[in-house]
């Protein structure tokens, strides 16, 4: 849009009289009145109010409700890890950074090609010197609604990978994750050995996973964890087909009893990504908040804090 100007013909200001000190005065008073008005009206705009300065009393009283909120949300957290019979208060993760991280393929994990195909990087830990690590949940077989209650009052982030053999015995208890602010991923329709299918059959497996997540709960996935962590060339290509664009998958897995570790030195590293299951006593000898209290319990004490993972990417 232009700026819209006004321009005058020179005099058009000047009232022609028959007395030449008349026609003088005349000007003269155009040019006092700075010709701020209308034309011939000699009417000054109105200056734009200014709003008055805050009182200091309003600023401290400001400052005084911040500090109360925050009390009483930190307050409620040493609460809530009361009661879910936790060691610690869970630390919280540092805001999600501006500029994210380059993701690339971890070495010794690339197909043939993978970062000239433009092929979506598999990796098991997010680039970071800070103590955070991400916690992923894979399947969908156990839908414990106290496991649900239990991270969304200690306000712990996680990421999903579903399988809809899996998750469509009740749609709406994901449906619910979601609406706390959990992000579903894909994990497949069916939760197969992909390398060992052709690349249509991979597709259909990832690709109609796409459509249910997007159907069933509103948005399509770009993230995708091939089943058991075992992929080829065409699993990656058919995953990119439908929109995929990273491939995560872990270096610790915790189970409600133990954990176990990809790196030899058995032990947590700033980024690393960490998996379990939806599972309960049906598979563990214990329930999903058993399991959390475990993995919350040893990050904490280590001095790490859970974060977001679709922060980073």
């Amino acid at each position: 849009m232009g700026t819209v100007g006004q321009k005058y013909k020179k005099g058009a200001l000047v009232v022609s009289v028959s007395i030449r000190g008349g026609l003088v005065l005349l000007a003269v008073a155009a040019l006092v009145s700075g010709c701020a008005g209308p034309a011939g009206t000699g009417v000054r705009p109105q200056q734009p109010l200014k709003a008055p300065p805050a009182l200091a009393g309003d600023l401290q009283a400001d400052k005084t409700r911040i500090r109360a909120a925050r009390l009483r949300a930190e307050q409620t957290r040493i609460a809530a890890a009361r009661r879910w019979g936790l060691t610690k208060v869970p630390l919280t993760a540092p805001p999600a950074p501006v500029t994210k991280p380059r993701i690339t393929t971890r070495h010794g994990f690339e197909v043939d090609g993978h970062e000239e195909k433009g092929l979506p990087p598999v990796f098991t830990t997010v680039p970071t010197e800070q103590k955070i690590v991400f916690l992923t949940i894979d399947d969908g077989a156990e839908k414990d609604p106290a496991f649900l209650r239990m991270m969304s009052e200690l306000k712990i982030p996680y990421t999903a990978f579903l399988s809809d053999y899996l998750v469509k015995e009740d749609y709406g208890y994901f449906a619910r994750m979601r609406d706390t602010g959990v992000v579903l991923n894909n994990h497949t329709l069916h939760h197969p050995y992909l390398p060992a299918l052709s690349y249509a059959r991979q597709q259909r497996e990832i690709c109609g996973m796409q459509d249910v997540i997007e159907k069933r709960f509103g948005k399509r996935p770009t993230l995708f964890r091939p089943p058991y962590g075992n992929y080829n060339e065409d699993t990656l290509r058919a995953a990119r087909s439908c929109g995929i664009k990273y491939a995560p998958i872990w270096n610790e897995e915790v189970f409600v009893d133990h954990w176990e570790y990809r790196e030899w030195d058995q032990d947590l590293h700033p980024g690393d990504i960490v998996l379990s299951h939806f599972r309960g006593r049906k598979d563990w000898k214990g329930t999903m908040p058993d399991m959390v209290r475990r993995f919350l319990n040893r990050i904490t004490a280590e001095g790490y804090a859970v974060a977001r993972i679709e922060d980073y990417l």
